[in-house]
């Protein structure tokens, strides 16, 4: 008997919700010793004066202060992403761990992939970017070209 460690990815889109529930029941039908629910979401914010208010604007406190405030709001949302896509395992009885990251989406579903060993990663053809690819997404593209020790399960 092998034991698989799978991680899926969810941004919360209609194909990750696709991808939500064919790993489930992947995880139900195969035995996997470890689901890990990932999501990833670039916190960078535009701190030029030009986005603020001019050329000639200096941030102010006030601003830094509203800066990370909406930084912790979209941490919130984030969080509620994972919630939610926990529950499709829930419903299934299948324990998860919900691993939320801040960076780049790619690069860093790959490397928590490795680093923590996982087998499979389970990803959505697209997910919530702005332009859409024709065939797949960005990220799920990137993801299945660099991950070196994982296979990656793209779903439609």
């Amino acid at each position: 008997m092998i034991n698989m460690k799978l991680l899926v990815c969810t941004d919360g889109s209609e194909h990750s919700q696709k991808a939500l529930e064919k790993a489930a029941i992947l995880a139900t039908a195969a035995f996997v010793e470890d689901v890990a629910l990932i999501h990833v979401y670039d916190g960078k914010m535009d701190f030029s004066s030009a986005s603020w208010g001019g050329r000639d604007y200096a941030i102010t406190e006030e601003d830094i202060k509203r800066l990370k405030m909406m930084h912790e709001e979209e941490k919130e949302k984030r969080k509620i992403i994972l919630q939610e896509a926990q529950k499709v395992f829930e419903e299934k009885n299948v324990q998860v761990r919900a691993i939320l990251k801040e960076g780049h989406p790619s690069h860093t579903i790959v490397e928590v992939a490795e680093e923590e060993g996982f087998d499979i990663i389970v990803i959505g053809s697209r997910g919530l970017g702005g332009l859409k690819k024709i065939l797949l997404g960005s990220v799920s593209n990137a993801v299945a070209q660099e991950a070196k020790n994982s296979s990656v399960l793209i779903v439609k």
